[in-house]
C-alpha cells in the first residue's frame, strides 16, 4: 500500500537499500581487533620481499602454533632460511626473533583465551570445522568493521567512477559476477571483466577512455599473474585500484590504491568465500547510502521492468 499521497511502497530490496545504511564513525567493539588484523597492521608497514611475504602469510594464517616455534622450526615450515626470519624481524621493527616472538605469542594467547574450540575437543567432523573456520572469519571481519569509514568512502568513489570496473579472473570470477549483478542495479554503467590477457586490457583502457575513475578487484587464492598484471595495467591508465583479497602483503595488494583483506575458507578442497561475500554486500551498500536518491530510482525503474516481463516467481 502507498502513503496518503499514493506514493508507491517500497519493494523489498528498496527497504533493505533504505534501512541498512551503514554509519560512518567508530564504534566500541564487543571484543579485541582480531588476530589476523593485528598481524596485517604490524607486518603491513614496510615493503617486504618475497621470502618474508611468505613469513608473513605463514604467521597469520597459524598465529597459534607459529608464535611457540623456534626459529629453525619457523624457517622451516615458511621455507625459507634462518638468516630470512632474522631479517624478516628486523623489516617489521624488531631487535631479533626472539623480541617477534614475544610479540606474536602475546596475540595467540590472546586468540586461543577468547577463539573457538578446536575441532578435536569438540567433536566436529571436516565439514563442522569447516563451517567454524569460516565463522571464525566472520567474527574476525565483524572486528574489522568496528571502524567502517574506509569502506564508506571507498563506496562513495565507486559510485561516482562511471563507468565503474569490476576485475574478477579465474577463480575470483565468481565474486566479481556476483558484484557486477547487483551493482548494475544502482549504477548506470558497471563493466564486468573476467577474462585475462588483452581483453582486460582493452575493457581497462576503454574504462579509463570513457571517464571511469576506479576499479574494483577481486584476488582469491591461488592469486593469478595475470590478475597483477591487469592492476598494474589499471594503475598505469590512471585508474585507482579497490582490492577485496585475503592477504593484505603480496604483490597484488602492494599494487592496489585501497586493500580489504580477509580470510577465506581452507578447509575443504575448494575454498569458500563467506567473509569476502559479505565484504562485497557491503561495498554496495556503502554505494547504495552514497546516491541514494539514484539509488530509489533506478530500483524502482527495475521494479517495473522485472514486473512487466515477470522476471520473477511469485514466492
Amino acid at each position: 500500500m502507498g502513503d496518503k499521497r499514493g506514493a508507491p511502497a517500497p519493494s523489498p530490496q528498496q527497504a533493505r537499500a533504505q534501512a541498512s545504511a551503514i554509519t560512518s564513525g567508530k564504534s566500541v567493539p564487543e571484543t579485541g581487533v582480531s588476530p589476523s588484523s593485528q598481524l596485517r597492521t604490524l607486518f603491513d608497514q614496510p615493503r617486504l620481499s618475497p621470502g618474508q611475504r611468505r613469513i608473513a602469510q605463514y604467521l597469520i594464517e597459524h598465529i597459534t602454533e607459529a608464535a611457540f616455534l623456534s626459529i629453525t622450526d619457523l624457517a622451516e615450515r615458511a621455507g625459507v632460511s634462518q638468516p630470512s626470519v632474522t631479517r624478516f624481524a628486523a623489516a617489521v621493527g624488531f631487535s631479533g626473533y626472539p623480541a617477534l616472538r614475544e610479540k606474536l605469542q602475546a596475540i595467540a594467547l590472546g586468540a586461543l583465551s577468547g577463539g573457538p574450540v578446536a575441532a578435536e575437543e569438540n567433536g566436529a567432523n571436516e565439514l563442522q570445522s569447516a563451517v567454524d573456520a569460516e565463522i571464525d572469519n566472520l567474527e574476525n571481519l565483524r572486528r574489522d568493521f568496528a571502524d567502517p569509514d574506509q569502506l564508506i568512502d571507498v563506496g562513495r568513489k565507486l559510485s561516482q567512477s562511471t563507468p565503474l570496473t569490476i576485475l574478477g579472473l579465474r577463480i575470483s570470477a565468481s565474486l566479481a559476477e556476483y558484484f557486477a549483478y547487483a551493482a548494475r542495479r544502482i549504477h548506470p554503467d558497471v563493466r564486468l571483466v573476467t577474462r585475462g590477457g588483452s581483453v582486460a586490457y582493452d575493457a581497462l583502457l576503454q574504462s579509463r577512455e570513457a571517464g571511469g575513475t576506479w576499479v574494483l578487484a577481486f584476488s582469491m587464492p591461488r592469486h593469478a599473474q595475470e590478475t597483477l598484471t591487469a592492476v598494474r595495467v589499471a594503475r598505469s591508465a590512471g585508474l585507482r585500484v579497490a582490492l577485496v583479497t585475503d592477504l593484505a602483503l603480496g604483490p597484488v595488494a602492494d599494487t592496489a590504491d585501497v586493500v580489504f583483506a580477509t580470510g577465506t575458507g581452507s578447509r575443504l578442497v575448494f575454498d569458500s568465500y563467506a567473509a569476502p561475500g559479505v565484504i562485497a554486500a557491503a561495498l554496495l551498500q556503502a554505494m547504495t547510502d552514497a546516491d541514494p536518491e539514484r539509488t530509489q530510482a533506478r530500483l524502482e525503474d527495475y521494479e517495473q521492468i522485472s514486473d512487466q516481463h515477470q522476471f520473477f516467481l511469485r514466492d
